[in-house]
């Protein structure tokens, strides 16, 4: 990359999110009687579902207190993050330490989910909300939420299983991959030994179990010791989850300063990028059958915003540690599609949903999935490659 085309992507980067997306947001899901965001946004920001997803105000308060502490501190941004902050204390937790998947917009509860991610994103919520504010009862409620949800994780049985154990047992690498990186989040506020451990175990599931050097792939699910299994759900690659989980081992090699894990996380940026990019209409799609059997998903060939964002980042990352020009050559392409086709120039933010061609799929800026998480961290987190080099 040249120091002009580094420029004109910082200039762009931090247009984009400063003057574009957080404001789309702050403009439209403020909830001013009850407190936390409306994540169910149409395409001019109006609420089209009053109930509020609990790991999307987690992801707000995280985004907003991470706004203030690495970019610049606002008030704007600081009271956004306290307005989600506050609302997930008061009605974001059952009475078994557990939190609430979605509520009512005041905040009663609907649904709780078997799965624990939306106390992965209430722990660093807490956390980043404690860096922005000097609030050591966040701090406290960051401590206590990682060891409940790693107590959890690691006693059989305290967790509703997905299969019949007793006739198959699987896991996911969606396990490994968030508490890698929640873990590091932790570790920005605290130093408890308890880190390293999960982080050497997180690396050495994605790495040993998930990963295969044999078939150049990061699987999405396999058997208890990482075998693979012949059905759909076996053969499953999520490229943008396999390359979110690249630039999280990256991260990881810088901090360690470790070759192995630096050389292992950009085979599984490489691997991804050549599986799962549409040589037909490019993007990334959804998902892929590694034999290229149907996927149980019939959403496997769309096009949607966060796995586009995840590779822009990836790329950059990759690019500013490697020198390797074919990184910058795959930044520029993933950049030309997803600047090209999801941007809405009329109202702001992005799109989420395209058809495989491109197309819109659905006109929604925000759901139960989408909101102020994906797009605004690759932004900022750009900005800060690009900054690092333009030197």
């Amino acid at each position: 990359m040249t120091r002009e085309r580094i420029q004109e992507l910082h200039d762009l980067y931090r247009r984009t999110l400063v003057d574009d997306v957080v404001p789309f947001w702050l403009r439209h899901a403020p909830d001013p009687i009850h407190g936390g965001i409306f994540n169910c946004l149409d395409r001019d920001g109006s609420v089209y579902n009053t109930d509020k997803a609990m790991w999307i105000q987690c992801r707000a308060a995280w985004m907003f207190s991470k706004l203030c502490n690495e970019l610049e501190r606002r008030e704007e941004w600081l009271n956004a993050a306290r307005q989600a902050y506050e609302f997930i204390t008061r009605h974001g937790f059952d009475k078994d330490g557990r939190m609430f998947f979605t509520v009512t917009k005041d905040g009663r509860p609907l649904r709780k989910s078997r799965y624990l991610y939306t106390e992965t994103f209430g722990a660093i919520a807490c956390a980043e909300y404690s860096r922005a504010t000097g609030d050591k009862e966040a701090l406290r409620k960051a401590k206590d939420l990682y060891q409940l949800l790693i107590d959890l994780y690691r006693t059989p049985g305290r967790l509703e299983p997905k299969t019949n154990p007793e006739t198959r047992v699987v896991k996911a690498h969606a396990m490994p991959m968030i508490l890698l990186a929640t873990t590091q989040e932790l570790r920005r506020v605290d130093s408890n030994p308890l880190h390293k451990e999960v982080i050497d175990r997180a690396l050495e599931e994605i790495t040993n179990h998930f990963m295969k050097p044999e078939d150049q792939a990061l699987f999405e699910v396999v058997g208890l010791n990482g075998e693979r299994l012949d059905s759909p759900e076996g053969r499953c690659l999520n490229p943008g989850h396999a390359i979110e989980t690249s630039w999280f081992m990256m991260t990881e090699a810088l901090h360690r300063g470790d070759d192995d894990v630096m050389k292992k996380a950009l085979d599984i940026l490489n691997w991804s990028l050549e599986r799962g990019w549409d040589k037909d209409h490019g993007g990334l799609l959804y998902f892929v059958d590694i034999e290229g059997k149907p996927t149980e998903q019939l959403e496997w060939d769309m096009k949607l915003w966060w796995p586009h964002t995840e590779a822009l980042y990836a790329l950059l990352l990759a690019y500013r540690i490697t020198g390797d020009a074919s990184y910058a050559d795959w930044y520029e392409r993933v950049h030309a599609w997803s600047f090209g086709h999801f941007p809405d120039p009329k109202h702001g933010e992005w799109f989420g949903y395209l058809h495989r061609d491109g197309s819109l799929a659905s006109r929604l800026k925000g759901s139960q999935w989408k909101g102020p998480f994906h797009l605004p961290r690759a932004l900022l987190y750009g900005l800060k490659v690009l900054g690092e080099l333009k030197g």
